[in-house]
């Protein structure tokens, strides 16, 4: 099981943080929402909780609660530009449908 993330995305985080000024990394994980069920939480992490993993890719730490991992294994995070949007991307290899807003999933 792994969580990966692009030069891009490692890059942002580490900016977020810095500018924070303390947090230990992200945590990404899933809740229910949206047309197709599953939807993408993303949040700065301070404490572990308990149940947590953590992966780390390019000096940067993604945790994961035990239950989002299951949607999320083999995810890769990424951030980009396009036009005036900007923001976090999420290349989910267990996504099977998206809804047309783009704001959720399902597995």
């Amino acid at each position: 099981m792994a969580i990966t993330l692009t030069e891009a995305a490692a890059n942002r985080v580490e900016s977020f943080l810095s500018s924070r000024g303390k947090g230990i990394g992200v945590r990404l994980g899933v809740k229910t929402s949206g047309c197709s069920g599953l939807a993408y939480v993303l949040e700065f992490v301070d404490e572990l909780d308990d149940g947590d993993e953590v992966f780390e890719d390019r000096g940067v730490k993604v945790i994961v609660d035990s239950k989002s991992l299951v949607y999320l294994d083999g995810t890769e995070l990424d951030y980009g530009k396009e036009g005036l949007n900007e923001g976090f991307k999420f290349n989910n290899p267990n996504v099977k449908d998206e809804c047309g807003c783009g704001e959720s999933f399902k597995v």
